[in-house]
């Protein structure tokens, strides 16, 4: 957002995971004089941030709490066991939430999977910190951890790998911004979010006129008279 007198710029959180590239490359073609600024932040931080005003609008993981704010549903990801390669449950494609129930699962202070249940496995002695951290734990043999797909593969490893969990509740990923009539910018990068086209556009027209009326002849013009001579019938 910018005040008074300061460069157009618009702002946009985003979570750890999500990849805004796409749309970044589509802004810069379409306003390539409105830089637009990435704000990295958890879920809890970047919905914070809207609200405040410090960035125009996020890409963030549901649930949230949606008073005060639009949100539009992008994509689901899958969600993945992140284990060491050589842990029995590489044996097959994908696993299940019950093939972890015997294992130590750790729970990240920042995990943003929202289970109708108990979280599966058993739960370690302590919960890390950060994803980033539980990653480590999970290389040094503590537990397994449980995230959705992106981060799997934002915290790689080459001793690490992960299954697809096929029973476990999916990551909702959604732009959120504030409840409040948009910006032109903000219909600009709802409209890049969504594909459409430069051409579709939902920023609001101006209104058209009424009909053109049919020309009307001048007041006291007269029909031409005929030539001379010419005679009617």
């Amino acid at each position: 957002m910018t005040g008074p007198g300061e460069t157009a710029v618009f702002r946009l959180g985003y979570v750890p995971g999500v990849t805004p590239g796409k749309w970044v490359r589509i802004w810069a073609e379409r306003r390539p004089h409105v830089p637009l600024e990435l704000v990295a932040a958890t879920t809890d931080v970047a919905v914070e941030l809207i609200r405040t005003g410090a960035v125009d609008a996020a890409v963030l993981r549901l649930p949230i709490d949606r008073v005060g704010l639009h949100t539009i549903p992008l994509y689901t990801e899958t969600t993945v066991a992140v284990v060491p390669k050589e842990h029995v449950v590489t044996a097959a494609e994908e696993a299940t939430v019950a093939d972890l129930a015997d294992e130590v699962v750790l729970r990240p202070q920042d995990d943003e999977l929202d289970w109708p249940a108990d979280p599966p496995g058993r739960a370690a002695a302590f919960d890390p910190a950060t994803t980033a951290e539980a990653v480590e734990y999970v290389a040094a043999g503590v537990g397994l951890l449980v995230v959705p797909q992106s981060l799997a593969r934002l915290h790689h490893r080459k001793d690490l790998t992960y299954r697809p969990l096929t029973d476990a509740p999916g990551s909702d990923v959604a732009l959120a911004w504030p409840d409040a009539p948009n910006t032109e910018l903000m219909e600009e990068f709802i409209g890049v979010v969504r594909g459409r086209t430069v051409n579709s556009s939902r920023t609001p027209r101006r209104s058209e006129g009424p009909a053109t009326p049919a020309p009307t002849r001048k007041p006291g013009a007269r029909r031409a008279a005929p030539r001379r001579g010419a005679h009617r019938r």
